[in-house]
C-alpha cells in the first residue's frame, strides 16, 4: 500500500492513500474538540496505523556484504553532489544502500570508522539533496561520520588512501575539499563554528544556508550548550541537526559493550523519543487547527503546552527556552521524512535558529555494525561477512593496562583514591576500575573542563582524584 506525507507545521504524519489516518480524521471530524481524545481509542489507532505502516513500508534490497567489490549503479553516476538533486525519493534511498555497501567495503580494507558512518547513510543523502555545497555549509561535528559525504564530494576514487600516508584524512578536512566546510575531529565544535558562519555570511550579506550535525555524544559536552545559548541569543539563521544515535562516539565500551552518552539531558532526549502518542497529538492539533484559525488554533495552542506538561522536561522544552525552533523527532532512516522537513526549513524565510531532531540508528544496515557499535566504532581491517577484525595479539600487555591494574592495587590500600574520565574508560583503562569500584569511578562526559575542576572540588574535600585524560582532547 503506498503512501503519501499529510504535512503538518511539525513532523510529517503518515497518510495512506485510502484516506486512513487515524489521528487526521479524528481531528478533521471536530477540529476544535482536542482536548476531548479519547485515551483506549487512540491507542487502538494507534497500533491499526502502526501495522498499517507496516504494510506499507517497502520491501528493501538485500545488501551486499561478501567481501567482493558490491555492484553501486547508483552511486556509479553520482561524482558531484549536484548528481543527486534530480533522483526519486526511492532512488535516494536506494543511493543510501549503496553507500553503506561502498563503506563497508572499503572499510574492510583499510580500517577507519564505521558505524557512524553507516547511521548518517540516509541523512547524508538528503542534506546533499536538499542543499547546494559549497555555497551551503555542512559541518559535520567531529567528523568520524563523514565517510558518505567524502564518497559523494568527489572523493570515491581515493577513499582506498583514507587515513594513509599522503591520503585522504579520516575527518572533513578544508584543504582537501570545497566541500569541507570546516576542519574537524573533536567533538561538540560545530555549533559554535556553524554560528561563527551564519553571523559572517549576514555581515557580508550573502544568502547561503549553513547546517551544523552534531550527535553520537557530542551534546554532552558544555561547548554545545554554550554555542545553543549564544545562537537563541543572536537569532541568526541556523539549521542544527541532533543525530540522536543513543550512542557515544568514542570507543568508551572496548571492554563492557555499549556505552550510552552520560547525565540528565541525556535522560531527557530518551524521555522526548518514547512520548511518540503526545508528539502526534500536538502535531496533528497544530497542523489542522492552524488551517482553520481562529478561536480554534488558540485551542491547539492550550493543547500543545499541555502536552509540553505531561512530555515534562523535555529536549523541545530546552531548546526552545533557548530561543531555538524545535522539530522532531524525525526519523533519520526515512529518506522521505528528512527530504521534507530539510526542504519545509530550507524554504523559510527568516527562522532563526533551527533544530531538527534526528533519531538514527548507528551501525544501521550491516548487522555486525548492529549488534555493536561500540566495538565497530573505529576498527582495522576486518572480514565484511562476519564483522570480525584482523588484530594482531601484542606480545605484551598495553600501557593502559598496566595503569588500570596499578591503579586498582593502589586503590585497594587506598579508599580516597576516586578516578574521572570524560567518555574515555575503555580508552584510558578506567572501565576496569570501574567494575572493581563503582561508585568511585566517575564518567562526565565529553567534558573536559569540567572533568578537571570536578577533580580539583574532590581533591579539596581530601580524596585523591586521578583524572584520565587524552591529551589531545584537553585542546577542546
Amino acid at each position: 500500500m503506498a503512501s503519501s506525507i499529510f504535512r503538518t507545521n511539525y513532523l510529517p504524519l503518515q497518510q495512506y492513500q485510502d484516506g486512513y489516518n487515524p489521528i487526521y480524521r479524528k481531528f478533521r471530524s471536530n477540529g476544535v474538540a482536542v482536548a476531548q481524545l479519547e485515551t483506549g481509542n487512540a491507542n487502538n489507532e494507534r497500533s491499526t496505523m502502526a501495522k498499517r505502516g507496516q504494510q506499507a513500508t517497502q520491501i528493501k534490497r538485500l545488501l551486499n556484504f561478501s567481501g567482493k567489490k558490491p555492484s553501486t549503479p547508483l552511486l556509479d553516476s553520482i561524482n558531484h553532489p549536484i548528481d543527486t538533486k534530480n533522483l526519486s525519493i526511492q532512488e535516494l534511498g536506494k543511493l543510501a544502500d549503496e553507500l553503506r555497501e561502498e563503506v563497508v567495503y572499503t572499510v574492510s580494507n583499510t580500517g577507519g570508522h564505521l558505524s557512524a558512518s553507516l547511521g548518517v547513510a540516509e541523512l547524508t543523502v538528503a542534506l546533499h539533496h536538499v542543499f547546494d555545497t559549497p555555497k551551503d555549509k555542512i559541518i559535520w561535528d567531529v567528523g568520524h561520520q563523514s565517510y558518505p559525504h567524502k564518497i559523494l564530494t568527489g572523493r570515491r576514487s581515493r577513499m582506498h588512501s583514507i587515513r594513509q600516508a599522503c591520503g585522504l584524512a579520516g575527518f572533513p578536512k578544508r584543504e582537501e575539499s570545497i566541500h569541507d566546510a570546516f576542519g574537524t575531529g573533536h567533538s561538540s565544535t560545530s555549533i559554535s563554528a556553524g554560528l561563527g558562519m551564519a553571523v559572517g555570511r549576514d555581515l557580508l550579506g550573502k544568502n547561503n544556508h549553513v547546517i551544523a550535525v552534531i550527535g553520537d555524544g557530542a551534546m554532552t559536552a558544555g561547548m554545545a550548550y554554550e554555542a545553543l545559548n549564544n545562537a537563541g541569543y543572536l537569532d541568526t539563521n541556523l539549521i542544527i541537526i541532533l543525530n540522536d544515535n543513543e550512542q557515544v562516539s568514542l570507543p568508551t565500551a572496548t571492554i563492557d559493550g555499549p556505552a550510552p552518552p552520560v547525565g540528565a539531558l541525556s535522560k531527557a532526549f530518551k524521555k522526548l523519543q518514547s512520548s511518540r502518542e503526545f508528539r502526534q497529538l500536538r502535531e496533528a492539533a497544530k497542523g489542522i487547527t492552524k488551517q482553520i484559525g481562529g478561536q480554534t488554533h488558540e485551542i491547539a495552542a492550550k493543547f500543545d503546552s499541555h502536552m509540553r506538561g505531561v512530555v515534562g522536561g523535555s529536549g523541545a522544552s530546552l531548546f526552545e527556552e533557548l530561543g531555538l525552533y524545535y522539530i522532531g523527532p524525525v526519523d533519520g532512516h526515512n529518506v522521505e521524512d528528512l527530504v521534507y522537513v530539510l526542504n519545509e526549513v530550507r524554504s523559510m524565510p527568516a527562522p532563526g535558529p533551527v533544530l531538527i531532531h534526528v533519531i538514527t540508528e548507528k551501525g544501521k544496515g550491516y548487522a555486525p555494525a548492529e549488534i555493536a557499535p561500540d566495538k565497530m566504532h573505529g576498527v582495522v581491517k576486518f572480514d565484511p561477512k562476519s564483522g570480525k577484525q584482523m588484530k594482531n595479539k601484542s606480545a605484551t600487555r598495553s600501557y593502559t593496562q598496566y595503569f588500570a591494574e596499578s591503579l586498582i592495587a593502589e586503590a585497594d590500600e587506598d579508599d580516597k583514591i576516586v578516578g574521572i574520565h570524560a567518555a574515555m574508560g575503555g580508552g584510558t583503562g578506567l572501565n576496569l576500575f570501574q567494575k572493581r569500584f563503582p561508585d568511585r569511578c566517575f564518567d562526565v562526559g565529553i567534558a573536559e573542563q569540567h572533568a578537571v575542576t570536578f577533580a580539583a572540588g574532590l581533591a579539596s574535600e581530601g580524596l585523591k582524584p586521578f583524572c584520565a585524560i587524552y591529551s589531545s582532547f584537553l585542546q577542546r
